[in-house]
């Protein structure tokens, strides 16, 4: 499936428009003493941080506009002739978030300045949209680690999990987001401005970055832009680190271990306490970040700025506490004498022998009575190795023998599932003048999971996989004129999933012909019987499905672009813009094409 989407806006009368983006706004306007608006007032704003100043100016009706600005800390500094220079300290701009600072000039030299510090928090005036932010450090304070089937398919600590915090939210991993009782996964996900969006939340969340690479996540559930219009559940908006005029960085690591964990109930681990099933994750990483700096040569402060983050999530679970049922070795060379309870099943043949439960009989020896087709039992319950199929005796030489006595839950497995999750990032930022400023960001999303069974391949029935996902950024920004500020963007998200089962030829192996794949082929359900696999509550057989059914090679490529151009005229504030997103599926999909088979109880039953 390819879809192309385009589409041009014109805002006017807008000063919400802004919502949209991974940037934040200061808008206000300039007054004298007596309230009368200034015009042609010198707006710069300071980033605390990178040092990087953006700088406009006031229209004819003394409004300015502020646009595209990083989330950070900000000092916003106001000259006029004649005027003392005002000064506003300590303002904090967030992701998608519009503030307004009006500015009160007070007569006197512009040698002189007024500086405030602190102020009440800023009231959002400018938009009535409803929007949740999201630092990294509150989300390392919060139990965004999943544990068990809430950790998802990565493993990793996972951003999106900050969801449940919202009232009218919920999420399930690799499976689904709701928000506002909207359809699952109707949200629209932005990264750096640009959009991520993928219809499957399983594969979104599979490419997802580190919480530890986030500078904020902003989450819009309600009265979002227009040109949002597609995203009927909500928006995410994603902005990440980027470094700063100090060198700075960390490390972290997260654990889990089962000596921390309660025992499973029932079971004993022969020392006379309870079995616990070794689980061991661990997600650790470092960051640094800071201005670039080459000894002799070069000297970033104030203008080139880089940060680094690595994160890798490891887990090795060992499952050894979780029985099964495997066929017998006499099972395996047809003897079911050890499936016969003796218990008489209430009805005869109609020779009048008595039916008793799990007996097998021939199907080769029918014979008719009151034009009704009977059969005669095995001896014994013992089919003649004449009749065994060769197909079905190679099968059983993939099934693991059984590790404890009786015809069922005779098979206690250990196998183990190491899996990791690699997840590197980079962000470059590069102030070219006071006027034109440089981003890019890179972050590669690796993922292996062997998914291991307690049947070990090529018969095992699920999948391993493969993840790799490369998501790239580029933002460029020119300040045209102190009312003129021109946004350009672009993206490329470049995801590939493959399943990598053992490959197998079933002509040359089982000698079974017929088949579209070199997979191992799949023995499913009993048909009539109460479960899903070759196996009876009393008789015993085999409680597990083969073969890994289907096989994904899925590559999933999203370049987008956007542009736009903010201008600020008298009293109004225009935007102009376009923005372009290719959606790009490609999958292959092996599905039962190794061959599917299923059973009947009817094959060997007293009658058909």
């Amino acid at each position: 499936m390819r879809a192309l989407k385009l589409l041009v806006g014109t805002c006017v009368f807008a000063l919400a428009i802004w919502a949209q983006s991974d940037r934040g706004t200061i808008t206000g306007t300039v007054a004298d003493p007596a309230g009368a608006v200034v015009s042609g007032a010198a707006i710069e704003i300071r980033n605390i941080e990178t040092g990087a100043v953006y700088q406009a100016g006031t229209s004819a009706t003394g409004n300015y506009t502020l646009a595209q600005l990083p989330a950070g800390q900000y000092e916003l500094s106001v000259a006029v002739p004649g005027f003392k220079k005002f000064v506003r300290k300590n303002i904090t701009v967030e992701v998608a978030q519009t503030y307004r600072v009006d500015v009160m000039l007070e007569v006197g030299s512009n040698t002189e300045s007024v500086t405030v510090s602190a102020a009440a928090p800023l009231l959002k005036t400018e938009s009535g949209e409803l929007s949740h932010t999201v630092d990294t450090n509150t989300m390392n304070n919060l139990p965004v680690m999943g544990i068990g089937a809430a950790a998802g398919s990565s493993g990793l600590r996972n951003p999106y999990a900050v969801v449940q915090l919202l009232p009218g939210a919920t999420y399930s991993p690799d499976v689904d987001i709701r928000i506002n009782g909207m359809p699952a996964n109707t949200q629209a996900m932005r990264i750096d401005g640009q959009d991520a969006t993928n219809g499957w939340y399983s594969v979104q969340s599979q490419t997802q970055g580190s919480v530890d690479a986030i500078q904020e996540f902003a989450v819009q559930t309600s009265n979002y832009a227009a040109e949002l219009g597609q995203a009927g559940g909500g928006l995410f908006n994603i902005t990440m680190r980027s470094g700063t005029n100090q060198l700075h960085g960390g490390a972290y690591e997260y654990f889990v271990n089962e000596a921390l964990n309660a025992g499973t109930p029932f079971t004993n681990n022969g020392s006379g306490g309870l079995l616990r099933q070794r689980q061991r994750r661990n997600d650790w990483g470092f960051n640094l970040g800071g201005p670039v700096l080459i000894p002799k040569l070069y000297n970033g402060h104030d203008k080139a700025f880089f940060f680094f983050n690595f994160e890798h999530f490891g887990e090795t679970l060992i499952t050894n506490n979780v029985s099964g049922t495997v066929p017998t070795l006499a099972y395996r060379n047809g003897d079911f004498s050890q499936a016969l309870t003796q218990r008489y099943l209430n009805m005869n043949d109609a020779l009048g022998r008595p039916l008793n439960e799990n007996t097998i009989y021939d199907p080769n020896s029918d014979f008719v009575v009151n034009g009704l087709t009977w059969r005669n039992p095995f001896p014994n319950n013992v089919i003649p190795p004449s009749q065994l199929d060769p197909v079905a005796m190679k099968i059983q030489n993939y099934i693991p023998l059984p590790t404890g006595s009786g015809a069922i839950n005779n098979y206690l497995p250990t196998y183990a599932n190491p899996k990791y999750t690699l997840v590197p990032s980079t962000k470059g930022d590069y102030q070219i003048s006071a006027k034109s400023k440089l981003s890019g960001f890179w972050s590669l999303n690796r993922q292996n999971n062997p998914n291991r069974g307690p049947i070990p391949p090529p018969a095992q029935n699920s999948q391993p996989r493969q993840v790799n996902s490369n998501t790239i950024r580029l933002n460029f920004d020119e300040t045209l004129s102190p009312t003129l500020l021109l946004h350009f963007g672009a993206g490329l998200v470049d995801t590939r999933i493959n399943d990598h089962s053992e490959r197998f030829n079933p002509a040359t192996e089982l000698g079974l012909t017929g088949t579209n794949s070199t997979l191992f082929p799949v023995l499913g359900a009993v048909v009539g019987a109460t479960n899903s696999t070759l196996f009876e509550a009393n008789g015993g057989g085999l409680n597990y499905t083969t073969g890994p059914g289907n096989q994904i090679h899925l590559t999933y490529r999203k370049p987008t672009a956007n542009t736009s151009l903010t201008w600020v005229r008298n009293n109004h504030t225009f935007k102009f813009g376009g923005e372009m997103m290719v959606d790009g599926y490609q999958m292959f999909n092996e599905t039962y094409s190794m061959g599917w088979f299923n059973y009947s109880p009817n094959e060997t039953a007293s009658r058909h």
